[in-house]
């Protein structure tokens, strides 16, 4: 367990751990070994994104770890996308999706609510294999920000988890002179994330925890990027303000490779 997390649950009696992670294939991801890693953290949740599996494809070591229970959202396509969802406390309810065919039929978010407090596992889409899927994603933007936004008005905690496909500032990537104008950094899709920052008052946990440059969750397979540690951070979790104040802890695991993205944690003074 990480030395810095040991010692703020210490000082707070209730803690929920949340971690979410880009698994780029959960098979793949398991065969590397990231359940031995999941099961030293003491998460209350997991948020992972991009399954690319279907529920048959889900083995029971995937499925039903000890202590935990699951729900997988998996995409129409085989092999494509996917959300899951692991908690040791059983929500009151959960959703497959937000309403929007076009985005649930790619298995693109898992709604769990636990009283007042909703948590999302939610999987943006990528705008690199061409026009077309940056149109998706501006699409997406649009419908999932109606979504957050009606959530948030209900008076709900909402906790959203998962990969943006977006690097807010400049301090989110490497080199961000080189990709002013590629997917990821555009200026309509920063816009986006500043205004639910600054306009609709959602917070940006890790950021607001943790300042410093160079964190990110995300490197190329080419060459040697994350061995150079040349890399994006487009993992995010996004939290309605009363939650968001309660964040106490946060830290990306890079220590070991379970796939291009590395697990985000997350710890928050919260009782369930």
């Amino acid at each position: 367990m990480h030395m810095r997390a040991r010692r703020v649950i210490e000082e707070f009696s209730i803690v929920l751990r949340v971690v979410t992670f880009n698994a780029n294939g959960i098979r793949s991801a398991t065969n590397k070994g990231f359940w031995e890693w999941f099961e030293q953290q003491n998460a209350d949740m997991l948020c992972v994104q991009e399954l690319k599996a279907q529920e048959a494809d889900l083995s029971e070591l995937i499925r039903c770890r000890p202590g935990y229970e699951s729900w997988v959202h998996c995409a129409v396509k085989k092999g494509y996308s996917g959300c899951g969802f692991w908690s040791k406390k059983r929500p009151n309810a959960v959703r497959m999706g937000f309403g929007v065919p076009e985005f649930d039929d790619e298995g693109r978010c898992v709604r769990a609510d636990f009283g007042n407090l909703t948590v999302m596992s939610v999987y943006f889409p990528s705008g690199t294999s061409g026009d077309d899927r940056q149109a998706a994603k501006y699409r997406f933007l649009d419908a999932f920000e109606r979504y957050m936004n009606a959530l948030k008005d209900e008076g709900r905690d909402v906790l959203v988890c998962g990969d943006v496909n977006i690097a807010h500032k400049e301090i989110d990537l490497k080199n961000w002179k080189g990709n002013l104008d590629h997917t990821g950094f555009l200026p309509e899709e920063r816009a986006w994330v500043s205004k639910m920052l600054d306009v609709h008052g959602w917070h940006d946990v890790f950021r607001e925890l943790d300042p410093r440059p160079e964190q990110y969750t995300w490197w190329s397979q080419r060459g040697q990027a994350r061995a150079k540690n040349v890399g994006w951070r487009i993992d995010y979790m996004f939290a309605t303000p009363s939650l968001a104040a309660r964040a106490r802890n946060t830290w990306i695991y890079k220590e070991e490779k379970f796939s291009d993205h590395a697990p985000l944690i997350i710890d928050f003074e919260q009782e369930l």
